[in-house]
């Protein structure tokens, strides 16, 4: 299945359309964590202007005063329209989803389905360090599979996994694309997955957020699509791809052997997403592709950037361009940094990058890198975390 992306972007790159003096004017996390000397490019939120689209959706309901709870099936509809002409893939029934308050929120939703308290519940480390707090929050229990080299599935360490889960109840939380690492996970790697998990009666909730954020030449396959992922679960958002995290909305899919689970989700689910932030989503997959594909060509040259600036600055990093998301994974550990060299990064060289140890095991030594910013910002950041090692 081939990522399908528009040649010659019409719109021009968001990642250059503000300054940092704009930037700074920011209240969310990104821009307030830290004092104002720091140079943030930490956590996934992006430096770009909001797709035309997305904000006249907001801003007719605004004059509308429509705001107030969510109700029918076009989130849905944009979602399967949008996984047709990007993916290729048709499979995408509305009448198997469910709006959900976020992703996180409905991974926790979908493995309260699939399992109980004291399940096992198996992450592929490094990963996105919520997994681990949403799952020990819920009373379930992480069971690492560690990522294999070149940061792929390794599936002989997920059928050892598997295998020693004791044949009750268990599930596998897939993030796909991967983070931290931006890996694409191909269809036999999923097809192999999925053959595990059915010979282990283990269940699959994958996160598929960073879906629309794959580099030209990957394509991205949704979980679902490959044979004998019936019995999965997705989620699904616009959030990642148009930096919008603060309009909570996202969707849980369900396989066609997952729809039974699906229809226990409990009805207060539903009235946790914004109503507002379900027309955004919408606006976002409906006519926002063109935003997209212009944000897909800026962050291709930002990786490129990235790794000159690298081997300019700091070649002992150890640096793989993502296949996906618009964040950079890097291996500091030649630097003689210690296991946490984001903390020297920030305290020496006054630049927030996200530290490698809550990602879990495969995490230390390394940083998290946010790329979906201005090749200005990215090129200071570089030199400051230059500073902090000289």
């Amino acid at each position: 299945m081939t990522s399908i992306h528009q040649e010659n972007p019409v719109e021009p790159n968001p990642l250059r359309a503000l300054t940092l003096d704009q930037l700074r004017r920011r209240t969310s996390m990104k821009w307030r964590t830290y004092p104002q000397d720091v140079l943030p490019v930490w956590v996934a939120e992006m430096d770009v202007p909001l797709a035309a689209p997305v904000v006249r959706a907001v801003t007719d309901a605004m004059t509308l005063g429509d705001t107030g709870y969510p109700a029918g099936t076009g989130y849905a509809e944009a979602l399967a329209a949008f996984a047709a002409g990007r993916w290729g893939w048709h499979g995408l029934d509305t009448a198997r989803t469910a709006i959900v308050p976020d992703v996180m929120l409905g991974v926790v939703e979908m493995l309260r389905l699939v399992t109980g308290p004291g399940d096992p519940v198996v992450v592929n480390s490094p990963v996105y360090p919520p997994f681990y707090q949403f799952i020990e929050h819920m009373d379930r229990r992480v069971v690492e599979a560690p990522l294999g080299p070149g940061g792929r599935l390794d599936l002989d360490v997920l059928a050892d996994v598997f295998r020693g889960l004791g044949g009750g109840p268990a599930a596998h939380l897939l993030c796909s694309p991967h983070n931290p690492t931006g890996t694409v996970h191909t269809a036999g790697e999923l097809t192999a997955l999925t053959r595990l998990a059915e010979r282990y009666g283990v269940r699959v909730v994958a996160d598929e957020i960073h879906a629309p954020l794959t580099a030209p030449g990957a394509g991205f396959v949704p979980y679902l699509s490959v044979p004998g992922a019936e019995r999965g679960l997705s989620l699904m958002s616009a959030s990642k791809a148009w930096n919008l995290a603060g309009l909570k909305a996202a969707l849980a899919v369900a396989g066609p052997g997952a729809a039974t689970d699906l229809a226990r989700l409990p009805e207060e689910v539903s009235h946790g997403p914004s109503h507002v932030g379900v027309l955004a989503h919408t606006a976002a997959l409906s006519d926002g592709t063109a935003w997209l594909d212009a944000l897909l060509a800026g962050l291709d040259e930002n990786r490129r950037l990235l790794a000159g600036l690298l081997d300019r600055y700091l070649p002992a990093v150890r640096y793989r361009p993502a296949e996906a998301t618009y964040l950079a994974w890097l291996d500091c550990r030649a630097l003689g940094l210690g296991d946490d060299p984001a903390e020297a990064f920030l305290t020496r060289g006054r630049v927030a990058v996200n530290s490698g140890l809550p990602f879990g095991t495969g995490g230390a030594g390394h940083v998290r890198l946010n790329l979906a910013t201005s090749p200005e910002v990215i090129t200071e950041a570089v030199r400051r975390m230059a500073a902090a090692v000289g």
